[in-house]
């Protein structure tokens, strides 16, 4: 039997909808009451889950019941319709289910930050390839009171970790020990952060248990494998040659490999979330759970102890802070410093002069992107444990020096600077944003596609390879510390307009290349004026000493010989779009409206009411 889009959303929306009233003072029978077309939805989907559950067949596809559906028949990702307005609440998430995760908790009376953390456990389910809770994140914060508050939780080493815990060959660590297996994994920090934040900034008005039923509800009934969390399936073959629980992982009770459309279901992984949601996090860092994760990572040559899980603490600071014409804009203290940078050395040109795909404005941020990228490598560590030159790296005075030696003329290598001669003057992302002004940014990740592939046993979820983002050369500044995080691109960003209210919460995966693509869609809105969904469609571009320069294959391909001829050393991309990131913004309108974009290069979508 083969079962419509129609009946597809429908199943999403009672997925949604009926796990979050689970312990709420009102019964869902109370609730569909005060909604009689909320009722009848509910009604005709319970009549076709049934429908699928008695023939066992499914044809799944991502869909809103309004037309739009996240594939087309011959699997394709589609673009257009990813964007969403509303009065009361916006939430843009890579994945249609999770942003329908948030969006219900805001509708539930939650606030923003209640909404990141539904979003951030539904992702956990949804995405592991990206995500999840063996892995971490970082988070910006703003609350409607004007708090701003930067969370750190991408996980610390081990106590026991240290430069020499690798064989380092040719500069590389031998047999992808930092990147697969036990050695490859930092103490994973989502549950810790995410807890964190929701203790000290949700509304209170509902409890952990409703916050986390949507994921829940997701693990336990099951979500549709899209096309992108099939390609990166495929790409884990590796991984799963290596790892049997893995390798069990991702396959049907047949043995077959999960297909586009396969509903997966994750019933270890809801026991997982039961736990967590009613024991807080003890239920993760302490107990069974923390058990398992150290059989697991010990099973494959790991280091981590019952102690690393049970001490760790995310990391709470003020963000970094900077402006941009007049903006203020608020990041991490990783990758946002040296947005930061980028940002002030375009300040001191003239942006809107050149047109947005003009080769003076590829010139300008390619050369831009180098001397970033070369105070990066040099100065950037985990800022927590390491004396960064934040003040210096995000000084006006120190950008206009960057900025003096750009030749509009052709293109220069270039040597990192000198900031501390100025420092007495600091993967996946969603957003969601509420009619308070609260504001939340979180980029989570596992690091490399479903992590070090060392799977927690009997719960479900993969744990990270964030290791693999220490230095290998122990006279690095980036070298592996105990207890310290490896230096990390992740750059949750909220931007306030000059009188302080909200203007945009945005982000992106994409490893590295996250501070070029978030610059240049920060330039996009402020510089040119593009709504939020325009300024995200726009073709990218990223610079790095390790690459020359790389066009998105939707830059035009005219500006090739022009940048060539410049002397720059220009390549294009055409593989996949993800590669370019996903950016997933809210903006706030003058009137108070928020519109939330996102990216047409992964499964990304915004929602909102």
């Amino acid at each position: 039997m083969k079962i419509s889009k129609k009946v597809i959303s429908l199943l999403l929306v009672l997925s949604m909808t009926i796990p979050l009233c689970v312990g709420c003072a009102k019964t869902v029978k109370e609730e569909s009451e005060n909604n009689e077309q909320a009722n009848k939805v509910i009604e005709e989907a319970k009549s076709k889950l049934k429908e699928v559950e008695e023939t066992k067949e499914s044809t799944g596809v991502v869909s809103d019941g309004d037309g739009w559906t996240l594939w087309d028949e011959d699997g394709h990702l589609t673009s257009g319709d990813r964007d969403a307005t509303g009065k009361n609440g916006v939430v843009s998430a890579a994945k249609y289910e999770a942003s329908q995760a948030g969006l219900e908790v805001l509708k539930a009376g939650g606030n923003a930050i209640d909404a990141a953390v539904a979003v951030a456990f539904a992702l956990s389910v949804i995405e592991q390839n990206a995500s999840g809770i063996g892995g971490g994140g970082s988070m910006m914060i703003r609350t409607e009171e004007g708090e701003n508050v930067f969370i750190a939780f991408r996980g610390d080493a081990p106590s026991a970790a240290s430069p020499d815990m690798w064989v380092v060959e040719n500069g590389k660590v031998a047999n992808k020990a930092n990147r697969q297996g036990g050695k490859a994994v930092t103490i994973p920090g989502e549950v810790a952060g995410l807890l964190y934040a929701f203790d000290n900034y949700g509304s209170g008005n509902l409890t952990l248990e409703q916050v986390m039923a949507p994921a829940i509800n997701l693990a336990q009934n099951g979500f549709y494998v899209t096309p992108t969390l099939y390609k990166d399936m495929v790409a884990a073959d590796e991984k799963m040659s290596r790892f049997p629980e893995f390798y069990k992982f991702l396959r049907k009770d047949n043995g077959e490999l999960y297909q586009v459309g396969d509903l997966w279901k994750n019933e270890e992984l809801a026991d997982t979330l039961r736990i967590i949601a009613k024991n807080g996090r003890d239920g993760f860092y302490k107990g069974e759970v923390a058990e398992k994760i150290v059989e697991m990572t010990k099973k494959y040559g790991g280091i981590l102890t019952m102690d690393d899980l049970a001490n760790y603490q995310p990391k709470v600071s003020k963000p970094v802070e900077g402006t941009y014409r007049g903006y203020k804009i608020l990041s991490s203290k990783g990758g946002g410093t040296n947005i930061i940078e980028g940002l002030n050395i375009l300040e001191n040109f003239n942006m809107s002069d050149y047109d947005i795909n003009s080769v003076e404005r590829a010139h300008v941020l390619s050369e831009m992107f180098k001397q970033v990228y070369a105070d990066r490598e040099a100065y950037m560590a985990d800022p927590f444990n390491t004396d960064v030159l934040i003040k210096g790296l995000t000084s006006k005075k120190y950008a206009k020096q960057l900025a003096s030696k750009i030749n509009m003329d052709y293109s220069q290598d270039y040597v990192p600077g000198s900031p501390e001669d100025y420092e007495h003057e600091d993967t996946t992302h969603f957003s969601v944003a509420d009619k308070a002004g609260n504001m939340v940014a979180i980029t989570q990740t596992v690091n490399l596609e479903f992590g070090s592939g060392v799977m927690v046993d009997g719960y479900g979820f993969v744990l990270n390879d964030a290791m693999a983002d220490f230095a290998a050369d122990a006279d690095s500044v980036n070298a592996v510390k105990p207890g310290s995080e490896p230096l990390s691109s992740m750059s949750p960003t909220i931007i306030l307009n000059e009188d302080g209210s909200p203007f945009l919460v945005i982000g992106t995966p994409g490893g590295s290349r996250i501070v070029s693509l978030l610059t240049q869609v920060i330039s996009n809105v402020i510089d040119y004026d593009l709504s939020i969904e325009d300024a995200i469609k726009q073709p990218r571009i990223y610079d790095k000493p390790d690459t020359g320069l790389v066009l998105e294959d939707t830059v035009d391909s005219s500006l090739i010989p022009k940048l060539s001829s410049m002397g720059h050393m220009v390549s294009v991309y055409e593989g996949e779009p993800k590669h370019f990131g996903s950016v997933q913004a809210v903006m706030y309108k003058k009137d108070g409206t928020m519109v939330g974009g996102a990216d047409e290069r992964r499964d990304g979508k915004a929602l909102g009411y």
